[in-house]
C-alpha cells in the first residue's frame, strides 16, 4: 500500500527493513554465540564399564573414562571452547579424600583429557568436595553439622594442586567458602602451578534448579541444605561483593550460577568485573527445556540457541551448557 495525499500518516522509521530474511538478520545481529564461547560440563564415574544415563537429564550420562575421551573429542571437533569435569568416586568419606587422591577418578580423567584434547580446548576441573564426602556437603564438618570453613580451605588448596598436577588447565572452586580463592591461589603457587588460572564460582545461589545435577553427580546433602554457604536468591549486592572479594584474592575469571533466572546478576557482574565472566546454564534449565520439547510445547533447537543468546546478551563471555557440542554444531 502506498501513501496518497498524506505521507505523514505512514512511518518514516521502518526498523523492519533490517528483519527481512535470515541473512540480513544475521548481518546486523548485535549478539553472537560462537562455539568457542561454550563450555561442556561432563561427569565421569569410577568403577563403571558402560555410560550410565541420567534420567532427569535426557541425553546426558555419567561417563566411563573411555566414553569421556570420545565425548571430549566430539566437543573439540565441534569447536567447543572448553570442558568442565566433575568426578564421582566409588568410595566417599567424611573429608572427601578422593578429591585430591593422585589416582582418584578426576585426576585420572584429567590426565586422559590433557593428553588427548588439551591442545584443542581448555580442560577445567570443578573444585569442590560435595561429590566426595559421605555427607554430601562441600567441606569437612564441625561440631553441629556445619561446614568448617577454614579446614575446608586447606582441603581446597590440596585439591587444586592435585588437579593441576594431573593436567587441569583451569581450576574452578564452587564451594562458596569465604577466602577460597586466596587459599587456592596460595596452594597452587606453593606447588609450582602459578600459571594455572582460577575460575571462581563467585556468585553461586542456593537454587532449586540444581535438582537434576544432584542425580548426575551423586552429591546431594545427606541432611540440611547448602543455604548456609550459597547465596540467597533475593540478594544482588551480595553477589557483587563476592565477585569483588574473589577478584581481590586472585580470581582470573568469575562465574554466576545459575543463569537463566539470574540474568540480571550476570549483567551487573559483567558491567562491574575487570575479569572475564562465565555463566552456568544449570541442570534444571536443561531438564525444563528437554521436557517441554519432548511434549511438543516448544521448538527445542530454537529454545537452546535463544537461551544461549540471552546469556551472551547479558554479558557472559563463556556459557557452561550441557548442550555445548550440539549447540556448537547448530551455530556452525
Amino acid at each position: 500500500m502506498t501513501a496518497s495525499g498524506n505521507d505523514a500518516a505512514f512511518p518514516a522509521a521502518r526498523p523492519r527493513r533490517l528483519r527481512r530474511g535470515p541473512a540480513l538478520r544475521r548481518l546486523v545481529a548485535e549478539t553472537r554465540v560462537l562455539p568457542r564461547n561454550l563450555v561442556l560440563p561432563m561427569f565421569v564415574k569410577e568403577g563403571i564399564t558402560e555410560p550410565v544415563a541420567i534420567s532427569s537429564m535426557p541425553g546426558q550420562v555419567q561417563h566411563t573414562r573411555d566414553s569421556l575421551r570420545k565425548a571430549a573429542h566430539e566437543a573439540a571437533a565441534a569447536g567447543v571452547g572448553g570442558l568442565m569435569l566433575f568426578g564421582i568416586p566409588a568410595h566417599k568419606d567424611e573429608r572427601g579424600s578422593g578429591a585430591d587422591d593422585p589416582d582418584g577418578i578426576v585426576q585420572a580423567a584429567l590426565r586422559d583429557l590433557a593428553a588427548e584434547v588439551g591442545d584443542d580446548l581448555v580442560v577445567m576441573a570443578d573444585l569442590c568436595l560435595c561429590e566426595y564426602t559421605s555427607h554430601g556437603h562441600c567441606g569437612p564438618l564441625e561440631t553441629g553439622g556445619h561446614v568448617d570453613n577454614d579446614l575446608t580451605l586447606e582441603r581446597y588448596a590440596s585439591v587444586a594442586a592435585a588437579q593441576a598436577e594431573a593436567g587441569a588447565a583451569v581450576v574452578a572452586p564452587s564451594g562458596m567458602m569465604d577466602g577460597q580463592v586466596a587459599a587456592i591461589r596460595a596452594g597452587l603457587d606453593r606447588a609450582g602451578f602459578g600459571q594455572v588460572p582460577i575460575l571462581a564460582y563467585a556468585a553461586k545461589y542456593a537454587s532449586s534448579f540444581y535438582g537434576p545435577f544432584r542425580e548426575a553427580a551423586e552429591g546431594a546433602p545427606q541432611f540440611g541444605d547448602r543455604s548456609g554457604y550459597q547465596q540467597d536468591p533475593a540478594n544482588v549486592r551480595e553477589a557483587l561483593r563476592e565477585v569483588a572479594l574473589d577478584v581481590a584474592e586472585g580470581a582470573d575469571m568469575v562465574m554466576v550460577k545459575p543463569g537463566l533466572a539470574y540474568l540480571d546478576i550476570v549483567a551487573k557482574v559483567a558491567e562491574a568485573s575487570p575479569v572475564p565472566v562465565s555463566a552456568y546454564q544449570v541442570s534444571g534449565e536443561y531438564a525444563m527445556i528437554e521436557a517441554a520439547a519432548e511434549r511438543g510445547w516448544i521448538d527445542r533447537e530454537r529454545a537452546i540457541v535463544e537461551t544461549l543468546t540471552s546469556y551472551r546478551r547479558a554479558g557472559a563471555e563463556q556459557v557452561l551448557t550441557y548442550w555445548a557440542t550440539e549447540a556448537a554444531l547448530l551455530l556452525r
